[in-house]
């Protein structure tokens, strides 16, 4: 009985995935310029040439994502398609329900796509070929399927946003979130706890010297920041309808991931107040303290969320 049950299931997806595919119109339109928008960032995506000697796009990308450079927190970007594709894959009976047609309006959405890489060709700005590059993709979904798919599809394909990668740029958001998070640690430890810690712009100093710790980029909170935005944001798009509660959802993940860093930051202030400097360097270096951010992250969005559905009408009756 347990063996047949997978097999239907896998059967039933099989079926489904044909009968998708079956009822999507204009495939190979879609397919044949979408394989030549890719060979154009394939073969001239890239004109820096310099520590990622090609002209492809797609592998400066790939050595941005996985680059072992302290300040890279990037590495999310290799799954964003997969998820994106994923909502998508989740949403295709909404999408298939539309008047799927070819919409000739969407030239002009790929003619500045096609502008944007130039730029950054040109410029030699590769974020800004990636844009250009989702812009176009975007774009040749609407002339292949219509200006309905564009507006139903636009959510999950916001989520390409994260496959710019900012690499040492990111300072601009992780300097003041290392800032602000040490200005929380000295705040909670002196009022609240009652522990005697200095801070010196992002460093947390014992005054006797047992112990101190400098906040690097990596640990500003950044990589929760973007998991917990993501998170709400895919959260906000299968539980609600209405833009306004997306957008509330997704703006709670700054002060959840600022809550989550700062416990995981008081953790390692109180084990190295019990045990020094080690007993700090153990709390800061373990697996499961760092997976301490994600914790009320999780559980608040999970809790606001049941709120607002219990709190307003259900989104079957709303105007969206």
């Amino acid at each position: 009985m347990n063996g047949t049950q997978p097999n239907k299931a896998s059967q039933s997806f099989w079926q489904d995935t044909v009968d998708c595919w079956r009822r999507l119109p204009n495939k190979t339109f879609f397919f044949v310029l979408l394989a030549a928008w890719l060979a154009l960032f394939q073969f001239w995506g890239n004109s820096i040439l310099g520590y990622i000697h090609t002209p492809s796009l797609f592998s400066w990308m790939s050595e941005s994502y996985n680059a072992h450079s302290p300040a890279a927190d990037d590495g999310h970007g290799d799954f964003i398609p997969f998820l994106v594709v994923g909502l998508l894959w989740w949403k295709r009976k909404e999408l298939l329900a539309q008047s799927l047609d070819l919409w000739w309006p969407g030239m002009l959405l790929l003619v500045v796509a096609m502008v944007l890489h130039v730029m950054g060709y040109v410029l030699q700005q590769p974020r800004i070929s990636i844009v250009a590059l989702f812009t176009g993709i975007y774009a040749l979904m609407g002339l292949s399927w219509g200006r309905a798919w564009l507006q139903k599809s636009f959510f999950p394909f916001f989520l390409f946003v994260f496959s710019i990668p900012l690499g040492d740029q990111a300072k601009f958001i992780t300097f003041p979130l290392r800032l602000l998070v040490c200005q929380l640690v000295e705040l909670v430890s002196h009022w609240i706890l009652g522990i005697d810690v200095m801070r010196i712009g992002t460093q947390l100093i014992d005054p006797s010297g047992a112990y101190q710790y400098d906040v690097a980029p990596a640990c500003s909170g950044i990589r929760s920041l973007v998991a917990i935005f993501l998170l709400a944001t895919i959260y906000g798009f299968m539980a609600f309808r209405s833009t306004w509660r997306r957008i509330f959802l997704m703006a709670l993940a700054f002060p959840f991931a600022v809550l989550g860093n700062l416990l995981r930051m008081l953790c390692i202030i109180i084990a190295a107040e019990l045990g020094g400097q080690g007993a700090g360097n153990y709390v800061h270096e373990s697996t499961f303290i760092s997976l301490v951010p994600y914790i009320p992250a999780i559980f608040g969005l999970l809790w606001v969320g049941r709120w607002m559905e219990k709190r307003w009408q259900p989104e079957g009756k709303e105007h969206v």
